[in-house]
């Protein structure tokens, strides 16, 4: 079998599995499951994880060249790794639209900044999951709410750090470092996409400028 059609069997059935991780994870922690009520739910998560972690070596097998297909596709790695990343396979939903998978310059730019705006959303709220994961059930921690795990991913994405919340525990401060780093590379790629677009217009008008004079005559 060769790893594109691979690829298009497991697409959908990776897509759903996404979807169950974040119900799953997102009931578990906003409702603060304690053992062993959490054994069921924890079950399914780790089922999804050799599910995802199956699908990437099966893809690292089929993939030709191989040391290539893994750096150009770290997302992947990602999803399997790091379990909250997993939603991000969500966004796969967008190639049902026609109109975003065209390759002109316009509808690059709209792929970009629709992937930009729904991988923002996207991570603030598996952040916001995740931290509160780490911190509700912590002595002396200040985050113990969905509402201030949302809004303590708000300020430090945009790195405003009021500091009102902030995360005491290992795993509270690794998501922390996970987001500052997200949010940075976020706001590049917007400064990208608003100076590409910027360029472009600038450049149309231009040639719109030169075809109108060309059309007037020398007189």
């Amino acid at each position: 079998m060769v790893l594109s059609r691979w690829q298009r069997l497991t697409e959908w059935p990776l897509v759903a599995a996404a979807v169950v991780f974040t119900v799953v994870y997102a009931w578990l922690v906003i409702t603060n499951v304690q053992p062993p009520d959490d054994s069921l739910p924890r079950l399914v998560l780790a089922l999804i994880w050799l599910l995802f972690a199956a699908e990437y070596a099966v893809c690292v097998v089929l993939a030709r060249p191989r040391g290539e297909w893994v750096r150009t596709h770290l997302g992947h790695l990602g999803a399997v790794v790091v379990p909250t990343l997993r939603p991000l396979l969500l966004l796969r939903l967008l190639r049902l639209f026609p109109s975003l998978r065209a390759e002109t310059a316009g509808a690059v730019r709209t792929r970009l900044s629709i992937y930009g705006v729904a991988t923002t959303a996207l991570l603030a709220f598996m952040g916001a999951l995740a931290v509160l994961d780490a911190e509700q059930n912590a002595p002396g921690a200040n985050i113990r709410h969905f509402g201030d795990a949302l809004w303590w991913v708000a300020v430090t994405v945009t790195s405003v750090g009021y500091g009102d919340y902030y995360p005491i525990t290992g795993n509270g401060r690794w998501v922390a470092t996970v987001l500052m780093f997200g949010g940075l590379v976020l706001l590049g790629a917007v400064a990208a996409t608003l100076s590409s677009w910027l360029i472009d217009h600038v450049r149309s008008r231009q040639r719109r400028s030169d075809a109108d004079g060309s059309s007037q005559g020398p007189w």
